[in-house]
């Protein structure tokens, strides 16, 4: 595996960027969430690195949880349109305030999915924060109550996004350089 200065196109967001827009962000679920019973849902594995710093400037009592679902295989970079739940949750969330958290949208079909998913087991309230919102891609129509960043449709990575599983770990987002890319296929 390559070191990552070695396929880095740009830094699309730096780190300082991702710290001060999910303090707003915490900031105004916190707001918004006041009196409620807020319960996170991290769409695992990319969400992970965006919920464990999101939920630290969240300044309400919260619960979280876990789910595990795939569209995109290893070594694809475009969804398989096939929906598959890997991990459930552990916690019911029948009358509970309900907030997904994820890392990315794109087309929306894995994230709408999911919603019709959850709605079924009759939360209180069910709400989408999207740390990247990739507009240009949508296929389908999906509501977000919260966004950290509208980014032009490009291949990244970092800050939990990956290159067929590395890098998620890197502390800001990047494109990956012109000569490793591959489009999706």
């Amino acid at each position: 595996m390559q070191d990552y200065h070695e396929i880095v196109g740009d830094i699309l967001i730096d780190e300082d960027t991702l710290k001060n827009r999910i303090t707003e962000l915490g900031a105004q679920i916190s707001h918004d969430y006041r009196g409620h019973d807020l319960h996170l849902v991290c769409i695992l594995r990319g969400g992970v690195v965006f919920l464990a710093d999101l939920m630290r400037t969240i300044t309400i009592p919260h619960t979280l949880d876990f789910m595990a679902i795939s569209s995109y295989g290893v070594g694809t970079r475009k969804s398989t349109g096939q929906i598959r739940i890997t991990m459930d949750l552990i916690t019911a969330i029948q009358d509970r305030d309900v907030l997904l958290v994820e890392d990315i949208i794109d087309s929306g079909y894995t994230l709408k999915a999911t919603l019709e998913l959850l709605k079924a087991r009759h939360p209180k309230s069910l709400h989408v924060c999207v740390l990247l919102d990739k507009a240009e891609r949508r296929e389908v129509e999906v509501p977000l109550r919260y966004c950290g960043f509208v980014i032009p449709d490009k291949y990244i990575f970092g800050y939990g996004l990956d290159v067929d599983e590395y890098y998620r770990n890197l502390p800001f987002i990047a494109t990956l350089a012109p000569d490793h890319y591959k489009p999706p296929e």
